[in-house]
Parts: C-alpha cells; structure tokens; sequence
C-alpha cells in the first residue's frame, strides 16, 4: 500500500549554500525507511552510556544518546549491531593528572590515596556553589591538585570526572578544559565535558576536528551533524540529521532547530523558535547561531562565560563578569578589565556600579590618598551591591594599606584589607581599632586573646583555642585520608554558615588540624565580614 509521501533534502557545500528540492511522491515511506537504515549502517556510532548509569551529575552537559525506555519485550527491529563501549584495563588512571604540584598546591599527593573512591566521588559532588570564597578558592586548589589515585580506584576515573564537574559547577571551565587536555579527552565522558566547554568558550572547531578524525566519540548525534557542518561537510549534515529524523534519534525540537541552523535561510519568514525545555551548551550555541541568542542569567553559571566574548555587548558583558566575579569563578583582574573597558554611557544599576569603580580606579592609579577617601565609600557600596568584595579587595588591598586614607574611608579600608590575600600583614600593622579587635586578632591567628562578644565570635575562637576536631575526622586524618577530611570539613562549614555553631568549630579545628591554617583564617574572616554565603 502506498501513501504520498514529500522529503527534501538540503545540499549545502563548503564555499557556497545552495539548495536542491527532491520531491517525492507516491512513494511508498517504508522504502525511505529502509534506505535510512542502510544509510545509518555506514554512519559512525555514538557513544552512549552504560543503562541506568548517569554519565554526569552537571544537569546541563549534553546527555548521550539513549534508547527510548519502553515495556514491551526487547526484539531485534535494526540491522545494525549493538554499541559496545571498551575500555581497556590496562589504560592508565587519570586520577594522578593535575594542573597544581605539590610544590604549589602545597598537599601531599597522598590526599585520596587511603580513601575510597566512591567516598570521595559523593563528597566531591556535594553542592558546593553557595559558600565562602575562601573554601571555593580550596575547592578548586583540591580538584586541580596532582594526587594518586584513591585505593580501589576503577578504569571508569570516576574520581577525576567527579573533579572536572565540580570544577563546571564552580564556573571555573577554564580551569576544567585545560585540566581535560592535559588528561586527554580520549574518553567518552571526557570528550563531551570538552566539547561543552569548548561551545561556551567559542572554540568548538578544534573539538569539531577531533571529532571528524574520530567520529564515534560524538556525546550526541546533533553533536555529530553539527560539527559535520562546521568542518565544512554541510551534504553529509544535511543527510545524516533526514536520517537520524526518520529513525527516530533526534527530536523535533532538536530536528527544527538543526534544520535552521543548516540553512536558515529557508525560515526566515518564521516565527522565532519556542524556548528549549532543557538548554545544553550545543543548544545554547545553535540558538546564538541561527540568530535566536538565549540569555544567560537564567542558566547555570558556566553558561557566563559565553558572554565574555569580544562580540558581546558590553552590558551583557558586565552582567556575565559580576555574576562569575561574585562565585570566584574569573579572576580579580578580568573583572577590572571589563569595569574599565569603556566609559558609562548610562546612569542606574551596573553603570553606577562602573563610574563607582572606575573613580576609585583613577584615585589609586594617581596614588591620591584624599580622593581615595573621596570615592572609596561610593566604590565600596557598588562591589556590595554586586557582591564583588574580595575581588575588589584582591586587586586593591595593598594599595589601601600604603596610604592614610580618612574619615568614612578609613573603617572601609580595613574591611578591604582583612578580606584581601594579606590579611595578616595587614592586621599586624592596624591600630587604634578598637571596635575590630576580635577580627584584627582572628587575622593575626590569635582570636582566644581577646573577648568574644557573640555566638559566632564564639565558635570561632573556639577553634583557635582548645577545642579539638572531632574524633572520626581526627581518625581519617591520622589514617592519610587527608582529603576526605577536608572535604568533610567544607561540608561542616556549610552547616556552620546556615547557623550551626557547633560545626562551625569542628570545621575550622579540622582545617587547621590538616594544615589549611590560611584557608581556616580567611573563611571565618570572610564569615564575619561578609555575613552572607557567597
């Protein structure tokens, strides 16, 4: 029986687009059924992962292809033969790659060493976004740290993407991408974090290349068709997504969407596409390619960093900067770099925040103390409002501890530099403060020697005095299960920060217990002087 039946196919070479119309009719659409499946038989694999084995726990990495779940019992439907993913038992583990030697980092390569690996995998993934800056900071010391692998360590690295994924969800992709090269993104997983990175980054056509010299290792079919495209194949894109659309391994909403992004110029009369259900970095950059750009402030954090890019207006620029600069997820010196780009064309909200900073910027430039003090009350509210305070004082901490700044400007400048990287030198030579003893002798690592006048004041101060880590954190630290105990002690600091005093202390004795003495002074600083959690 026979039904009329219309496909068309789009031909797009390298140098110029161009489009061939086929029309077919009273064709029977079992025969197109069958020339796909033939087709798809000389069509690379792609990678998918093992049933009922999440491939990550970062919800916006592009998700692997998988077979439909269904209640009716298996039967062979397809010619083509089942994808067996292999890996080898004698590759070696990832596990030891790192950015940070031990000469740097200042850990043991032994920190995982004792532990289990599904131990530490479980604490890794722990959410870690909304805390202190100092603990992010050692967050991300620990996941770029080069260790050994836990004991039991398997072939599957579990340890090493659990490090690459807390770096994503940290919005450090910088970070994690060079961590993924130095290791190689040889692997499945490995391969689709680089790619993703890669997207919001604006470098997918070396992660493109990859892919065409190994087609298999595509995280998803759009995947496949979309660096076909940008490797210049446009026919083969063309035919592979008529392929995948009629064998049911792409959506409609990705099918419409990739059609647009293979030639949009056949939708241009077309209403704009609804927003995805559920946005990976490929369908962010296929938006922002046909012309149907998605905001970012409503995506996960590493999505930012899309808006850094040169094209960027400088507005959506500065928005993306504040947003990463408050996580910890750029550098103090690229948040500068974007603050002074350009002059304010316009006045309220982030603009007042840029003429505030860019003031300040020029008083300290000029080293003129009186217009520091001036402009210094503005510039502090600003950062406060964008809650960009350690970066503020990163960058200009020791220029307000070498000058005699006055008035309102002089209780602001020690805030700035006991929240700065200098924080002790900076206490050491601050005086006639009475009213901030508790944090001037906190910085100097001796709280116990001046009164507490408060719970939290109190919890701190027990931590630099008697009290002693608790005794199972105590037995992991002494057992060499460094890192599963300072992993444990960022967890207690989260439980102190929402009002638990109790563990608060138990946090800092195991942080100073383990040898992180600056990390426990700085995190407590920034506890009492930020009062808030990020």
């Amino acid at each position: 029986m026979s039904a009329r039946f219309s496909f068309r196919v789009i031909l797009l070479p390298r140098r110029k687009r161009y489009q061939t119309l086929l029309r077919w009719t009273q064709i029977d659409p079992r025969y197109w059924l069958m020339s796909a499946a033939f087709f798809c038989l000389a069509l690379p694999a792609v990678a998918q992962p093992r049933a009922q084995e999440p491939l990550s726990a970062i919800e916006w990495l592009s998700r692997s292809v998988e077979p439909a779940a269904s209640t009716e019992p298996p039967v062979a439907n397809d010619t083509r033969a089942p994808q067996v993913i292999v890996t080898p038992l004698d590759r070696p583990s990832k596990d030891p790659i790192g950015l940070l030697p031990s000469s740097v980092s200042g850990l043991p390569r032994t920190i995982w060493a004792a532990s289990d690996e599904q131990t530490l995998v479980d604490l890794v993934r722990t959410e870690q976004r909304e805390t202190l800056p100092a603990l992010r900071e050692f967050i991300k010391l620990l996941m770029l740290a080069e260790a050994d692998p836990p004991k039991d360590a398997g072939a599957e690295n579990a340890l090493f993407l659990a490090r690459i994924d807390s770096l994503l969800d940290l919005g450090a992709i910088e970070q994690a991408k060079a961590l993924i090269e130095q290791a190689k993104p040889d692997t499945a997983p490995l391969f689709q974090r680089w790619f993703d990175v890669a997207l919001l980054t604006g470098t997918e056509d070396s992660a493109c290349a990859v892919m065409g010299q190994n087609p298999s290792i595509a995280p998803t079919h759009i995947a496949r068709i979309f660096c076909l495209a940008r490797n210049g194949d446009w026919n083969t894109a063309a035919l592979t997504l008529n392929a995948h659309r009629v064998l049911g391994d792409v959506t409609p909403a990705e099918e419409a969407l990739m059609a647009r992004f293979l030639d949009p110029e056949l939708f241009e009369s077309d209403p704009p596409l609804p927003r995805p259900a559920r946005i990976s970095p490929l369908i962010f950059r296929m938006h922002e390619a046909i012309g149907e750009a998605l905001i970012t402030n409503n995506l996960p954090l590493a999505f930012a960093h899309a808006d850094l890019r040169g094209t960027t207006a400088w507005k959506a620029r500065l928005d993306a900067t504040e947003r990463l600069a408050r996580r910890g997820a750029i550098s103090e010196n690229q948040l500068q770099q974007v603050y002074t780009a350009r002059t304010p064309a316009a006045s309220g909200g982030v603009w007042d925040r840029v003429a505030a900073f860019q003031a300040f910027d020029t008083a300290v430039t000029a080293g003129d103390a009186d217009a520091m003090s001036r402009v210094l009350p503005t510039a502090w509210r600003a950062m406060q409002d964008a809650r960009t305070e350690v970066a503020f004082a990163k960058l200009y901490g020791p220029a307000i501890n070498d000058v005699a700044l006055t008035g309102v400007a002089r209780d602001i400048a020690l805030v700035v530099g006991l929240l700065s990287p200098d924080y002790e030198r900076f206490a050491r030579q601050t005086t006639g403060h009475a009213q901030a003893a508790f944090l001037i002798a906190l910085a100097r690592g001796v709280p116990q020697d001046v009164p507490a006048t408060d719970p939290l004041q109190r919890a701190i101060q027990a931590a630099f005095d008697t009290a002693q880590p608790p005794e199972r954190l105590q037995q992991m630290i002494n057992d060499g299960k460094l890192g599963e105990a300072l992993l444990n002690a960022v967890v207690l600091f989260q439980h102190g920060q929402a009002g638990d005093t109790r563990a608060l202390t138990e946090a800092l004795t195991v942080l100073r217990a383990a040898g992180a003495e600056d990390v426990a002074r700085r995190a407590a600083l920034q506890m009492l002087l930020l009062e808030r959690p990020s």
